[in-house]
């Protein structure tokens, strides 16, 4: 693995306008940064990452599993017992997934260390799927890679192959809060693989979405709602005034239900009870575990719904080197042990290893300067050489 630079293509900034990639430089700073890439080799994707990630779908798995029915950990998730039965219901039925990101810490040599588990929202998905493959595309015909230059990145295709799996009987929906740039953007592309995969699809804002007298949830037009995909949390969905109307209704989600369990770094130390010492896990406590006393005063103290790395607080030997503002300060908190300190000059890289359904699919990276990755982190490609 190494940090390679290389020239960027003088034209990329109109490529992103043309392929509707708005959010490539936010408030004129770069988001999208193609002036260096990192390397890898075909053994590192495969030994390292696809089966890093594969060994974690299979514990997420366990675990969500045993969790289904464990009133303890439901409460601590803030899930009201009125979806209890409805979330078990989903997963017994094993309601269908579409994807998640795991973030990775990794040197090319130790195996990856998962950071959190996004399994719900993820967002960063049409840079991944598509723009960095363009920018390899290109690079190639430039001659700016070798002609055998690969990517670990199958995600366009997969994409389109999952949505096939859902009925195309009704109107398919798809739901973010539209004011965000990105969320609206990740959802248009991914409504663009749903139509490639032969559904009808409506767009409309979160906040558009109506309840019928008969408890069915409906759009602006007052269609039925039959198939929602939703870029929005469900740890805030289930505590919207309509929430409480969501078990009853006919409504296919995507996420499904399940996934409460999961999208939640809760997991992390529920992980590490599961499977202790696993190489591709970081020991890891809830706060107030007297066993957390093994982490010293160096870990990560982590919100268990926090994103964009707001207010994740990195201590070091008692010493608190990074404490990002946000509005998760409240909430519940995981104490992880600090991951090795990877460092590629001077940039720190997190490897987001995409799964659509459960299969490993591909992988977008993050870096960043500082020791937490944030909103403002840029997003660099990635080639498979040798």
């Amino acid at each position: 693995m190494k940090r390679v630079a290389i020239a960027e293509r003088p034209n990329w900034k109109a490529l992103a306008d043309e392929y509707g990639f708005a959010y490539a430089m936010p408030d004129g700073q770069r988001y999208w940064d193609e002036r260096a890439y990192y390397q890898f080799t075909l053994h590192q994707i495969e030994k390292d990452i696809e089966e890093g990630t594969e060994e974690l779908v299979a514990l997420c798995g366990e675990f969500a599993g045993r969790a289904v029915r464990d009133e303890e950990y439901l409460r601590r998730l803030n899930i009201p017992s009125i979806y209890w039965d409805w979330l078990a219901k989903s997963w017994q039925r094993h309601d269908k997934s579409l994807y998640g990101r795991f973030d990775f810490t990794y040197d090319g040599t130790s195996p990856p260390k998962l950071l959190e588990f996004n399994a719900d929202t993820p967002t960063s998905l049409y840079e991944a799927a598509v723009f960095q493959w363009f920018w390899l595309e290109d690079r190639i015909k430039a001659g700016a890679l070798p002609k055998d230059a690969d990517q670990f990145n199958s995600l366009h295709d997969k994409l389109i192959a999952r949505f096939k799996e859902w009925p195309k009987s009704g109107l398919f929906h798809m739901t973010a809060f539209s004011e965000e740039l990105e969320d609206r953007k990740n959802v248009e592309y991914m409504a663009e693989c749903a139509t490639e995969a032969g559904h009808r699809l409506v767009l409309i804002d979160i906040a558009d979405i109506g309840l019928s007298r008969n408890g069915q949830f409906v759009d602006l037009q007052n269609r039925s709602i039959d198939t929602l995909f939703k870029l929005y949390p469900w740890e805030w969905l289930i505590h919207e005034e309509f929430g409480s109307a969501m078990p009853a209704s006919n409504t296919i989600w995507i996420e499904p239900p399940w996934k409460m369990l999961l999208s939640t770094k809760a997991i992390l130390p529920e992980l590490w009870k599961l499977a202790p010492n696993h190489p591709n896990l970081l020991e890891c406590y809830h706060e107030g575990d007297p066993a957390a006393s093994s982490l010293g005063s160096s870990y990560a103290a982590k919100p268990i719904f926090s994103r964009e790395g707001s207010n994740v607080e990195i201590r070091r030997d008692g010493v608190v080197l990074a404490a990002p503002e946000g509005p998760y300060g409240d909430q519940p908190r995981v104490l992880q042990a600090l991951a090795p300190d990877v460092v590629f000059n001077g940039m720190r890289p997190v490897l987001g290893s995409w799964i659509i359904d459960q299969d490993p699919a591909g992988m977008g990276i993050r870096e960043d300067a500082g020791l937490v990755t944030g909103n403002t982190s840029c997003f660099i490609p990635h080639a498979i050489v040798g």
